[in-house]
């Protein structure tokens, strides 16, 4: 017993309900990290810290999408056992990163008052580097959106938390915590800031190798508090215009500097920087349906043009698979897929479009096997059924789909 119950069908059923982490093979992992722990030392041991944080929070998350509460409790406490005494550590009280992560864990637990007490800290304890510091930038932008998702609308919005915070990231200043209110004149010159940052950044065309990573990322949570700060100060029209400029620019910049790697992001960051900007544009859009009434074309468009740039993106195929499921009208969403499945080797596209497939059968059925009195209707839906199977046999034939054990057992579970 690892991992994972390999020879059981029915984890793939249950859907959220997955199986969790065994015993075993937990002990196997938590004893990696304790032998590899005192082998490092300096940024390694930061950067095998975060790993580890990381990890204990992906199993904060399944206990959260399982909607286990006991077992919620129990894996909140050893996880906030292990980032204490992580942050104990010399090396590691100055980590931005993991303070991040302890804010976020403490957030997810639904602590929110801790997890702001934690962010407001580790704000305070930082220099006033402002937008010039990376993990200063990261943090913020972290902090923000969780706050902004706690916002039922979007009106009177610039006076909110989430407004002070990327208000006080522009001011290079100390952080002073929330007091209520956020002055205007505040707002006009963090605009600004936000405004000549983004330019600088922009138009910088020569970068050291060693800096390419951390400017990429640099850009994209300068783009993200940015366009928030927009959101919530001006709306929904002005973070989308920051958004699809910096797009503009970014793809404008990339294949032609692509000769020489030395110029601008080099070739290996362009797709990142590009492609987190994208998300955190869809994200954006996804969020603001959420709360007041917004149009869903935007959206769609984003997404579809994401994706054929991205095809092995699954964050962006899950949002495009979740609206799709909102029209009613199968046709287009099918020829997308297939457009996208021809002109890529990825095998994303194939396995969500067999899922979308999978989610509409099951809504037929649902709808056809509803009592009515005493007729109990059980008409096969073989369309769907054919169009599935077919789906199945054109990827498990083409190269990547021939090797990939999770396709063959998805078959083999429709099948049976």
């Amino acid at each position: 017993s690892g991992f994972n119950s390999i020879g059981h069908m029915d984890t793939m059923l249950r859907g959220r309900h997955h199986i969790g982490h065994y015993k075993e093979g937990e002990e196997f992992i938590q004893n990696v990290f304790h032998v590899l722990f005192l082998l490092f030392s300096g940024k390694e041991k930061s950067n095998l810290s975060i790993c580890w944080l990381q990890y204990e929070i992906s199993k904060v998350v399944q206990c959260l999408q399982a909607k286990n509460k006991r077992k919620l409790k129990a894996q909140g406490r050893k996880s906030k056992k292990l980032a204490k005494n992580l942050l104990k550590a010399p090396d590691n009280r100055n980590d931005l990163s993991l303070w991040k992560l302890y804010a976020y864990l403490e957030w997810l637990l639904g602590n929110i008052d801790d997890a702001r007490k934690v962010f407001d800290t580790a704000l305070c304890t930082v220099g006033t580097e402002g937008l010039k510091s990376p993990q200063l930038c990261s943090l913020s932008l972290l902090y923000a959106q969780l706050e902004v998702e706690l916002l039922e609308s979007i009106e009177g919005a610039v006076m909110s938390r989430a407004a002070h915070i990327l208000t006080r990231l522009a001011e290079s200043g100390p952080y002073v915590p929330y007091s209520g209110q956020v002055l205007s004149v505040n707002v006009l010159k963090a605009r600004k800031t936000y405004e000549h940052a983004l330019q600088d950044y922009l138009s910088k065309t020569s970068v050291s190798d060693q800096g390419q990573v951390s400017d990429a990322n640099q850009l994209v949570n300068l783009v993200g508090c940015y366009a928030l700060f927009q959101y919530l100060t001006v709306g929904i029209d002005a973070a989308v215009l920051i958004y699809s400029q910096t797009s503009e620019k970014l793809e404008a910049s990339g294949p032609q500097k692509c000769e020489n790697t030395r110029e601008n992001f080099g070739v290996q960051n362009f797709p990142t920087a590009l492609e987190a900007v994208t998300l955190l544009h869809t994200n954006l859009l996804k969020f603001h349906m959420k709360i007041s009434v917004y149009p869903l074309n935007p959206l769609r468009e984003a997404l579809m043009e994401a994706l054929k740039r991205y095809p092995s993106n699954q964050s962006l195929w899950r949002s495009y698979i979740h609206i799709q499921r909102k029209s009613h009208s199968a046709s287009k969403a099918r020829r997308f897929f297939d457009g996208v499945t021809r002109s890529t080797n990825a095998l994303e596209p194939w396995l969500f479009a067999i899922q979308a497939e999978q989610m509409r059968k099951k809504l037929t059925e649902n709808v056809q096997r509803a009592d009515v009195g005493e007729i109990h209707s059980t008409i096969p839906e073989t369309g769907l059924t054919n169009r599935i199977v077919a789906l199945f046999e054109h990827a498990v034939q083409s190269e990547n789909g021939t090797h990939c054990p999770l396709l063959w057992r998805m078959y083999l579970n429709f099948m049976v």
